[in-house]
């Protein structure tokens, strides 16, 4: 693995993790608040320390580190759990009666 795609602990990363094809998602608060929720999980609980992010429609930015152990790996469990719950979620609510755009 190249040394510009290693994350240490304790070091600082600006991040970008996409939406698989650009899909514009985050453009409703059911989706958004999710992502949130699931970002405040890792804060809480897996020791994500998060300096700045915004959401836009269908990719996000961070500014992150992790106290111990890898940040790569957090974010791997953290996208694939999100992705997973954000895809139940738009099944659930198909017909967008829930899921009202910003």
């Amino acid at each position: 693995m190249s040394e510009f795609v290693k994350a240490y602990a304790n070091n600082l990363y600006f991040v970008t993790l996409t939406v698989e094809d650009w899909m514009d998602v985050f453009n409703r608060n059911i989706y958004k608040d999710e992502l949130v929720n699931n970002l405040k999980h890792c804060q809480e609980k897996e020791g994500l320390q998060l300096y700045a992010y915004v959401i836009m429609s269908n990719h996000l930015h961070m500014v992150a580190a992790r106290e111990e152990g890898e940040l790569g790996e957090l974010l791997g469990r953290f996208k694939s759990y999100t992705a997973k719950t954000l895809l139940k979620l738009i099944e659930t609510n198909q017909k967008g009666m829930d899921a009202e755009p910003v």
